[in-house]
């Protein structure tokens, strides 16, 4: 990682705040830094997306990219309801969107 914008993006993660909550765009990561967004998917998720089983977190290892993408726009635009999901999803742009769907779907 170079340059101050990925430094103040890495705090940002670290402190809780969505990417993309308002960082510059030469903060957004490169794909060789996807883990660190998908890290912010563990608390509920599980560690690259391996949840706990049970019906509230549903895993994200091993879920198709496509169905990634898709259910992260619907959260995004509201057409699918999520007190909590619905709030997360508007943090990340398309790119970043995509990256973390590649990166679930080869998590096994």
């Amino acid at each position: 990682m170079k340059g101050h914008g990925n430094l103040l993006w890495v705090v940002a993660v670290c402190c809780g705040i969505p990417p993309g909550g308002g960082l510059p765009a030469a903060a957004v990561p490169a794909n060789s830094d996807v883990r660190i967004l998908a890290a912010s998917c563990a608390a509920c998720h599980g560690t690259d997306g391996h949840a706990v089983s049970g019906p509230a977190m549903l895993r994200l290892a091993g879920k198709p990219k496509s169905d990634f993408v898709r259910e992260m726009r619907a959260f995004r635009d509201g057409s699918r309801a999520d007190t909590v999901m619905q709030q997360i999803a508007k943090g990340y742009d398309d790119v970043q969107t995509e990256a973390l769907g590649r990166f679930f779907a080869t998590q096994h």
